[in-house]
């Protein structure tokens, strides 16, 4: 999975046909981020969604890190700053895009008139001038038009930070409250894999150790997999119906024309019959 590319689907391929106010939502946040590279030092990175373009403004941290000099201004044709995703360490570079779709399934499951009340913030190891990893405080806040509710635009701020406790979360800057970006669920949303891949980032697992555990997981799916097509057919279909697709016994049971008590009886011999499997190959393989 390309978790970039899902979040840069989701991004893009919104409608904003309906939005008549881009242009000064534009005008108005190319200020803004042009003042906190001024007044922060901040690399601030202000990308439009309808347009597929970004807007780069240096402040010192720009030349600290030896990207560009301050006062300078970039414009890319993307919504990504390839170049400043270059210097990030790349199992952080997995971790940020990992929850700037936290962050946006969050915002999406909140009213509308809220979504512009949070912000992300979290923590990166980014490379210098000089080859040596430094941490970075990176914060991301999503635009949301107010006549569609769709996210215009995104603006990320860059900031080398020296503090030695880091915490990656959601903030509403309102009340000054934050949750965990990492624990948050957005399973409904993903597949899978996704969610595979999600909860193995959650626990701060490397990009190897990710690659090395789904590769086990893939070669367990494939023998339950296995070992399910050689039940009896009914009690393949309960198994998939039931742990795979979520069915619960009441459903599964209308489904089939079955009692509840059935149902239940069918999947307990499917899953003895797995066991038995299990064992067998434990004992040959062992």
């Amino acid at each position: 999975m390309n978790i970039k590319k899902k979040l840069n689907n989701e991004l893009l391929e919104q409608d904003f046909a309906g939005d008549d106010n881009l242009n000064q939502y534009l005008m108005h946040y190319k200020q803004v981020a042009s003042m906190y590279a001024e007044v922060e030092n901040s690399i601030a990175v202000l990308s439009d969604m309808g347009s597929n373009r970004s807007y780069i403004f240096y402040g010192k941290v720009g030349e600290s890190l030896g990207i560009a000099l301050r006062g300078a201004c970039h414009v890319i044709d993307s919504i990504w700053e390839e170049d400043i995703f270059g210097r990030i360490y790349p199992d952080d570079l997995l971790k940020k895009h990992t929850r700037e779709l936290r962050f946006l399934h969050f915002l999406k499951n909140l009213p509308e008139q809220e979504r512009s009340n949070y912000y992300l913030e979290e923590y990166l190891q980014m490379r210098d001038g000089w080859g040596k990893y430094c941490w970075v405080l990176h914060r991301m806040f999503y635009v949301v038009a107010q006549d569609t509710g769709n996210i215009c635009l995104a603006l990320c701020l860059y900031n080398l930070s020296d503090i030695p406790f880091r915490r990656n979360g959601i903030v509403n800057s309102v009340d000054g409250t934050r949750m965990d970006i990492d624990t948050y669920d957005c399973s409904d949303l993903l597949s899978k894999r996704e969610k595979e891949i999600l909860a193995l980032i959650g626990m701060g697992k490397s990009s190897k150790e990710i690659a090395d555990e789904l590769f086990i997981l893939e070669r367990r799916q494939k023998k339950l997999l296995y070992y399910i097509s050689l039940l009896e057919k009914r009690q393949a279909e309960v198994v998939r119906m039931v742990y795979m697709e979520g069915v619960s016994t009441k459903k599964a049971a209308e489904q089939h024309g079955l009692t509840v008590r059935t149902i239940e009886r069918i999947r307990k011999d499917a899953v003895d019959n797995l066991a038995e499997m299990y064992a067998y190959s434990e004992r040959y393989n062992g």
